[in-house]
């Protein structure tokens, strides 16, 4: 239930101003928390959502050296730019500010470390770091290149994308600086790191007591706190960041992690200012009865419930509140694969919006929302929700009733007549509905919530239906003016229930009715129109995608990325490289037996398969389903790349690549199933 005497706090995580956003991001860290935010306003909450965007670290150098701009040019450009589409979709900031913000935002983050420091968390290391002597500096991670330890693959310094293992630089195995193509080499160097083992009892007392966070966030901190926190380097050796407020660091800046986070308080303080009441961020973030909540990406939860939690509570001129509620979404697949900015695989927000009305997007990334599991976008689904759903549903019910009073009441709201059961029926039901959306927003459940707002529309359509307002209009024309009059009720409870999630439609709907301004969440249930009262032009609310526009977004999206190969057949693929022995061994090749076979819900091509590798049963997902049938697989011993990294296929988890074989012309697809009697689990060399 919302709190009206207690101050609300919601931030989304700081997007990098390296690129523009991508539907992945937006449908993680952004629209949950604006449905929320629009929510607790209609609720009547005293509540501020502040944002802005994370301009330091070394992402921001990449792309400006490779842009042949500055780091502030890079920033400026992505900021303005990423403002601008957020605006365009929707989001309802009340401050969007950003971390280069040099007059506020520069000394906080110097306060934060100066109060750690003194307080004895902070330790000083020497530790090894590559350094290029042709560059003549030491090179942060992603400067650095080479080949992954663990795979082989060409690897970032942080990361191999081939194993999906996190790494350090000096791990890699032949490095090369990504800026000139030397070979860089060890060289001592001293930063400053949080000691984190010292919040850990803190840190679990803390968490422990957060029964109502998810699940997903609250075991995997305190799983992270019992397997041992380490001390995180809190600098590093770059000039793009805030300098370390140190004599003896000079040269060294704040690690991007660390001053991110403070840019939440920095863009209120930025928002109390633009107000002209300078102190007035203290009342959210000095209060500890405000309910702050944080909205991110699973990638973020390490960051937002452990680190971000011990920087505030060390801080000891300030009692700062603490996040109430993290609730982490899990990540957006796109037609099948992981999104993948480097190779292009990505729908970007802004291009989407020139096609498409941000209600639309909105509208379906909150039905598809990866709010429990990972979850996948493809354009079908995305068309199929416009048009069967927002369009066939909710748009119908607003143009079929309001169309009607347009077309044959002078366009003027019609006088109601006695309720019947059904009218009541259908008022009491508008009214259950709205607490129901209530609980589910503020359990973060927005999926739900927007499909029982759906249900009000499936409702109001099948009264509609039932009552045949157009039936009566001429021997009953009280009755069909009190049926009416019930149907521009119930536009008014709609015009505050989808105001979360389609707010454009919402305003529609409100310039239709003659509403000035949106009905409370308290009042909606409850409108009754003025008889008589002139209602606005009627128009179509959502138009329908036509198939061919789906088609070319499909073409478009494989045109622009390196990934989109699924036309290339196996005979196209006239050399292979050449492997030698340990390459072989690094696939984990073993026998695997099929237990269970199933065919994946809206996808031609896949088969899901439960397979038993020796003592542990795993989910695989296959393309083979043209050329067999489930029964056919089930009880077969199979080859499997068992150390293959975990996918996500149309929203199907997957562990694992059987093995198969395209043969002749006509491309028939055979798994390669195991000679004799052979169990699970064996190793296949």
């Amino acid at each position: 239930m919302v709190e009206k005497n207690r101050k609300y706090l919601v931030t989304s995580a700081l997007p990098y101003a390296n690129g523009p956003l991508h539907i992945g991001q937006i449908a993680g860290a952004y629209l949950p928390a604006d449905i929320y935010v629009r929510y607790l306003r209609l609720a009547g909450a005293d509540v501020i959502y502040i944002c802005g965007s994370d301009e330091h670290g070394v992402p921001i150098t990449v792309v400006a050296e490779q842009e042949g701009m500055t780091p502030q040019e890079i920033a400026d450009k992505y900021h303005f730019a990423n403002k601008r589409a957020f605006e365009r979709f929707g989001m309802s900031f009340d401050n969007y500010s950003r971390t280069s913000l040099r007059e506020i935002h520069y000394p906080l983050a110097q306060q934060f470390f100066t109060e750690l420091n003194d307080a004895g968390y902070i330790i000083v290391k020497e530790s090894e770091q590559l350094y290029c002597h042709d560059c003549e500096r030491f090179l942060p991670d992603r400067y650095v290149s080479g080949k992954c330890p663990h795979c082989g693959a060409e690897a970032r310094g942080d990361q191999c994308d081939e194993c999906g293992r996190w790494l350090a630089a000096l791990e890699l195995e032949e490095p090369v600086c990504k800026v000139c193509g030397s070979t860089p080499e060890p060289r001592k160097t001293t930063h400053w790191y949080l000691e984190l083992p010292k919040f850990a009892d803190w840190l679990r007392e803390w968490i422990g007591t957060k029964a109502d966070w998810r699940d997903n966030v609250r075991r995997f901190c305190l799983g992270w706190i019992d397997e041992g926190l380490e001390d995180r380097a809190i600098t590093r050796d770059i000039t793009w960041g805030v300098p370390v407020p140190l004599p003896e660091a000079e040269g060294k800046v704040l690690y991007v992690w660390f001053d991110a986070p403070i840019g939440y308080i920095s863009s209120t303080i930025e928002w109390a200012e633009n107000l002209g009441e300078p102190d007035r961020w203290k009342d959210y973030w000095q209060n500890t009865e405000t309910k702050m909540v944080h909205f991110i990406g699973k990638d973020n939860i390490v960051f937002h419930a452990i680190v971000w939690p011990a920087m505030l509570h060390g801080q000891t001129s300030v009692e700062y509140v603490l996040p109430g509620q993290i609730p982490a979404n899990e990540f957006l697949n796109l037609e099948g694969r992981q999104m993948s900015t480097s190779n292009n695989w990505a729908v970007w927000l802004d291009e989407l919006l020139d096609d498409f009305p941000a209600d639309t997007v909105r509208y379906a990334l909150t039905a598809n929302a990866p709010e429990t599991r990972d979850s996948d976008f493809t354009f079908r689904d995305f068309g199929s929700r416009v048009n069967d759903e927002l369009a066939d549903i909710f748009g119908n019910f607003i143009n079929r009733s309001l169309g009607f009073i347009a077309r044959y009441l002078g366009n003027k709201v019609p006088e109601p007549g006695e309720l019947s059961a059904q009218d009541r029926e259908l008022l009491d039901y508008v009214s259950a509905q709205t607490a129901r959306v209530s609980e589910l927003i503020e359990n973060f459940e927005m999926k739900n919530a927007q499909l029982e707002v759906m249900n009000v529309a499936r409702a109001a359509n099948k009264y509609y239906n039932d009552e045949e307002p157009w039936a009566r209009r001429e021997d009953d024309p009280a009755r069909c003016g009190t049926i009416l009059n019930v149907c521009c009720r119930v536009v008014g409870a709609l015009s505050t229930a989808m105001e979360p999630f389609t707010p454009f439609a919402a305003g529609e709907l409100r310039r239709m009715l003659g509403i000035k301004e949106a009905l409370s969440w308290e009042e909606a249930p409850g409108y009754e129109p003025a008889a008589g009262a002139e209602l606005g032009e009627v128009k179509i609310l959502v138009q329908k995608i036509p198939d061919e526009e789906i088609d070319r977004q499909i073409e478009k999206l494989k045109a622009q990325s390196a990934l989109a190969d699924d036309d290339v057949k196996p005979e196209e693929v006239t050399t292979v490289s050449e492997v030698n022995f340990d390459d072989v061994t690094k696939l984990g090749l073993v026998t695997a037996k099929v237990l269970e076979c199933d065919k994946v819900e809206g996808a031609d091509k896949l088969l899901v398969m439960k397979i038993d590798i020796g003592g542990e049963e795993r989910q695989i997902v296959a393309g083979i389903a043209p050329w067999y049938q489930p029964e056919e697989l089930v009880g077969k011993v199979i080859v499997v790349v068992a150390n293959m990294v975990p996918a996500t296929i149309r929203g199907v988890d997957s562990r694992g690549m059987l093995l198969a074989a395209s043969v002749g012309d006509d491309e028939d697809v055979r798994v390669i199933t195991v000679d004799g009697d052979v169990p699970p689990g064996c190793k296949v060399t």
